[in-house]
């Protein structure tokens, strides 16, 4: 049994003393300045492609300004689920990620992942967006999008090549079969490689995909012609084009979206403070031109508006991969 002794004055100064250092270090802790190290920083893809290009981009211009170093961390497999599952599981408010939304609007529906897309993660700043080029491979004689259509509604009909299954693509490919009717036969592929070999050789009709190198370099050789892009505006890099919205294909004008994410638990003020630092960056020209001679147009949004369209989004692909049929694989 103890028995309690009395309070002495001795006893009420160390107290004292003790809760003062404990609210002086509790306060120190809450109003510790942001960031307070190396910022970690995943990128769910592998090393040398745009989203990597990219985030060093960001990250050698925000270190300046935050006074910590980005370390880039490459993470690619799965769709870039296993880069947003590690970053899903961060707690100390200095690891981010930079890629597209599919991994939290797509993905989710069509493979396994280890997070919750809307509750797990959350967005954090909109960097820009990629339209999705329709071209036309040797094999199709059209020159323009009447004449794919007119195709399509002919025995013959219209291969419309992708980079896989449940892609953004794939999604374009069931919203034309929608809207537009008649023949359009999508021919899935794994991957990027085989797709560009095959896109040479003629060995189908269209082909849906985002402006990158390869593509680039096959339309500068006259083997792919590109008949229409998507986007709420025409690409810098082919203002001659319409657009699938100018064409009325609302439903299939569909962009790559991306962006920086961070974990759920993330303090809100270093949510907002991150945002406002690519914002501003995204605000230079330097930035402007730099994002797009990679063939991407910037495209800053708040916090807010950025979580909304992404909500919106994963909302949309659910109700469109049903109606379509789409099964995970």
């Amino acid at each position: 049994m103890t028995t309690a002794r009395p309070l002495t004055r001795r006893t009420l100064l160390l107290a004292s003393a003790s809760l003062a250092a404990s609210g002086l270090s509790t306060l120190s802790h809450a109003s510790a300045p942001w960031p307070s190290k190396p910022i970690r920083m995943i990128v769910p893809y592998p090393a040398g492609g745009v989203n990597d290009v990219v985030a060093r981009m960001f990250g050698d211009l925000m270190a300046q300004s935050l006074g910590q170093p980005f370390v880039v961390e490459n993470k690619p497999g799965a769709g870039a689920t296993i880069g947003m599952a590690e970053l899903a599981k961060a707690n100390d408010a200095h690891t981010f990620a930079f890629g597209a939304i599919s991994p939290l609007t797509l993905n989710p529906y069509l493979m396994p992942v280890a997070y919750h897309p809307l509750e797990d993660i959350q967005p954090v700043a909109s960097v820009m967006y990629s339209p999705v080029l329709v071209l036309a491979t040797t094999a199709f004689a059209g020159k323009t999008w009447d004449d794919v259509l007119a195709q399509a509604r002919t025995s013959q009909g219209v291969s419309v090549a992708t980079s896989g299954y449940g892609t953004l693509a794939h999604i374009m490919v069931e919203q034309l079969i929608r809207a537009a009717g008649g023949n359009f036969v999508h021919v899935p592929y794994k991957g990027g490689s085989q797709l560009i070999t095959d896109a040479a050789g003629a060995q189908f009709d269209l082909l849906l995909a985002n402006p990158f190198a390869p593509i680039n370099a096959l339309i500068e050789q006259g083997k792919l012609r590109v008949l229409a892009t998507t986007g709420p505006a025409r690409p810098a890099s082919y203002p001659q084009l319409p657009t699938l919205g100018e064409l009325g294909f609302d439903k299939a004008n569909l962009v790559s979206m991306f962006g920086f994410y961070a974990p759920s638990n993330t303090p809100p003020e270093v949510v907002e403070r991150f945002n406002q630092e690519v914002q501003r960056l995204l605000a230079t020209s330097d930035m402007q031109q730099r994002l797009r001679k990679l063939d991407n147009t910037p495209h800053p949004m708040s916090v807010e508006d950025f979580t909304a369209a992404i909500r919106r989004d994963y909302a949309l692909n659910g109700v469109l991969i049903e109606k379509a049929g789409i099964k995970a694989q």
